[in-house]
């Protein structure tokens, strides 16, 4: 069995031009499905678009087995760091486990109308 890890997503996305910093962890769809989320710093010059996040993509997609393309990708200006400039992903895996319970609300309220 071939597995997605983050760092192979992540590293994927390094080689892309338009990628300054990716760090990939576990998100959630609308419906609370995981799925991998990558967050990226793009590189002056580069503008977010849903163009470029096909491109980002398709990028890992061709590079890497198909079922490592991530499903979501975010785009930021900068990523939460330590003083000694290593990402702290707990900050970004936190805010995806708040989306999830925010889903799981609305899941909640939806059902009891």
């Amino acid at each position: 069995m071939q597995t997605k890890t983050p760092i192979d997503v992540e590293k994927t996305l390094m080689e892309h031009p338009a990628i300054l910093e990716a760090a990939a962890v576990q998100g959630y769809t609308d419906e609370g499905l995981q799925k991998v989320k990558v967050i990226v710093v793009l590189r002056t010059g580069y503008v977010p678009s849903p163009e470029l996040i096909e491109e980002l993509k398709n990028h890992v997609k061709d590079r890497t087995a198909s079922f490592k393309k991530p499903e979501r990708i975010e785009f930021v200006k900068e990523l939460p760091k330590t003083s000694t400039g290593k990402i702290q992903r707990y900050k970004l895996r936190e805010t995806e486990e708040q989306q999830l319970m925010n889903i799981r609300d609305r899941q909640i309220q939806a059902q009891s109308v």
